[in-house]
C-alpha cells in the first residue's frame, strides 16, 4: 500500500468514525431526553440506565453504519476534489481504477466490522435492550391466538384451544402420534402450566389412549376403556412461554445462527411469519456488499470537482441514499408480505445500485 493509499484510507476511517460518534451522541442524549420521565417513574438507578445504554449505543451504531459511511465517503471524496487533490493523482499517472483503490480497503474493513457486529455483538444488546424496553417502557403483552397447531417432532402434533402467558396455562391441550399418517397415540389435558422451578409442564386431568383401543372401545361399545390417566403429571415439551411472548421485530435479538435456527423450528412447524426472519437472515449476509455499492456510488458521485463547491455533490448523495434506503425499505414489506423471496428482497436494492453506480462510473471523466 503506498503513501497515497494510507492517507486517503486514513481520511476515510477517521471521518467515519467521526460521523458514527456524533451521530451516536446526539441520538443517545435525545433519547434520554424523551425516556427521563420513564426513568424517574420506574425508579430506576444509574447502573440500570447505563447498562440500558451500553445495549442501545450498539444498536444505534448498526443502524446509521450505511447512511453514515455514505456520508464519510461524500464528504471526504469532495473535499479532495474541491482542493484539487483528486486531478493531482490522476495527472500524476494514477488511474481512476487505481485510486479506487484505497475506498476498497475501507469498505472491507466497515463491511467485515459492520458484519461482525450485526450478525453476533449488536443482537445480544439488542436482546438485553428489548427485555429491559418490555419491563419498564412498553405495555403488557397478551397473547390473543387461538387453536395453536405446531408439529414438535416428526409425525407428532401438538394442539392447544387458547394459552394464557400471564399465568402460563395453556387449555384444552392435545398430544398426537401419527405413523405413516395413521394416528397411533394420543394425548389429551385440560390444561397445561409451566413450573418455572422445575422448567418443565404440569399436565392437569389428563388421558392417554391408543388408536388400537380406541377401535377397539368403539367397536365393543365400551369408550371408557383407557391405556393411563391421572390428575397431574410434570412432562418436558419442545415448546416453552418464550414461544407465547411478543414476537414482533424478535429476529433482532438473534444472532445469525439463532436466526438460521430459529427458521428451522418454524419451517418444521409449520408456523407462519417465517419470511421475516428469512428476510433479516439476507439481509445479515447482504449488508457487507451493501457497504461496497454505497462506497463505490459515494466516490463516483463526489470525485468530480465543482465550481459551486461541495454542496451538491452532499445534497445528490443525500438523494441518492434516500432513495436507496426507501427501496430497500419497500422490498423488505413486500418479502414479510410474502410478494417476493426474501433473497431477493435482500439483494435487488445492491444490484439495482451496483447497475445505477456502473452507468455513472462510464460517464465520470477519468
Amino acid at each position: 500500500m503506498k503513501i497515497i493509499d494510507r492517507y486517503i484510507l486514513k481520511k476515510i476511517l477517521a471521518t467515519f468514525f467521526f460521523v458514527v460518534l456524533i451521530l451516536m451522541s446526539i441520538i443517545t442524549v435525545i433519547d434520554i431526553t424523551e425516556k427521563m420521565d420513564k426513568f424517574a417513574k420506574n425508579n430506576l438507578s444509574g447502573e440500570a440506565i447505563l447498562g440500558y445504554y451500553l445495549d442501545f449505543i450498539p444498536w444505534v451504531a448498526g443502524l446509521i453504519t450505511p447512511i453514515t459511511v455514505f456520508i464519510a465517503i461524500i464528504y471526504v471524496t469532495s473535499r479532495m476534489a474541491s482542493h484539487t487533490e483528486i486531478i493531482a493523482i490522476l495527472c500524476g499517472g494514477v488511474s481512476f481504477r487505481r485510486f479506487l483503490v484505497p475506498y476498497l480497503f475501507a469498505s472491507i474493513v466497515i463491511g467485515s466490522i459492520s458484519f461482525g457486529l450485526n450478525g453476533w455483538v449488536i443482537p445480544k444488546a439488542t436482546k438485553s435492550r428489548l427485555a429491559f424496553e418490555l419491563q419498564y417502557f412498553n405495555n403488557r403483552y397478551y397473547f390473543e391466538a387461538r387453536n395453536i397447531h405446531l408439529q414438535v417432532a416428526p409425525e407428532v402434533y401438538l394442539f392447544i384451544q387458547n394459552y394464557n402467558n400471564v399465568s402460563n396455562i395453556g387449555y384444552q391441550f392435545s398430544l398426537e402420534r401419527f405413523n405413516k399418517n395413521e394416528l397411533m397415540e394420543k394425548l389429551t389435558a385440560d390444561n397445561i402450566q409451566w413450573d418455572s422451578v422445575k422448567q418443565k409442564w404440569t399436565l392437569r386431568f389428563w388421558k392417554i389412549k391408543k388408536v388400537s383401543e380406541i377401535f377397539t372401545t368403539a367397536s365393543q361399545g365400551d369408550v371408557s376403556h383407557l391405556l393411563k390417566s391421572g390428575d397431574a403429571l410434570d412432562t418436558v415439551l419442545v415448546i416453552s412461554p418464550k414461544d407465547f411472548e411478543a414476537q414482533e421485530r424478535s429476529y433482532d435479538g438473534m444472532t445469525i445462527p439463532e436466526l438460521k435456527e430459529h427458521i428451522a423450528k418454524l419451517k418444521f412447524r409449520g408456523a407462519t411469519g417465517v419470511q421475516m426472519y428469512e428476510v433479516e437472515k439476507q439481509i445479515r449476509y447482504a449488508s457487507p456488499f451493501t457497504t461496497f455499492v454505497l462506497v463505490f456510488m459515494g466516490v463516483v458521485v463526489s470525485s468530480r470537482k465543482s465550481r459551486g463547491g461541495t454542496g451538491l455533490q452532499i445534497a445528490l448523495g443525500f438523494v441518492l441514499a434516500f432513495i436507496f434506503i426507501l427501496f430497500f425499505m419497500l422490498s423488505r414489506t413486500f418479502a414479510e408480505a410474502g410478494e417476493i423471496p426474501p433473497i431477493v428482497a435482500a439483494w435487488i436494492p445492491n444490484i439495482i445500485f451496483s447497475f445505477i453506480s456502473g452507468v455513472m462510473y462510464y460517464f465520470t471523466p477519468r
